[in-house]
């Protein structure tokens, strides 16, 4: 994690981090309903989570056309990207230790 930081990437809460890996690591599609409940969090959580990670452009939101009150959470570029970085960081660190 401080490498992370050293590299300029995004500071996330455990809790945000966590709603990244698990939309990018689970089959789709995923709403913010189902994400509260696989994630044991309550649904203003994962709001406030999904409002900082769509500002970074890591995740979007769209309307569900077949059930207009349901919202559904999609994956970007820029979070692939990050997690790709990320990921190749956690390695080199472990190659490391």
């Amino acid at each position: 994690m401080v490498t992370a930081l050293r590299k300029d990437l995004p500071d996330l809460t455990w809790r945000q981090f966590a709603l990244l890996l698990q939309v990018y690591t689970t089959p789709q599609p995923h709403t913010v309903r189902g994400l509260a409940q696989e994630l044991n969090m309550s649904k203003p959580a994962v709001t406030r989570a999904l409002d900082r990670l769509e500002k970074l452009e890591f995740l979007r939101r769209k309307i569900d056309e077949t059930d207009r009150r349901s919202v559904l959470v999609q994956r970007s570029v820029a979070g692939s990207v990050f997690l790709r970085e990320f990921a190749d960081m956690a390695g080199e660190q472990a190659e490391d230790i």
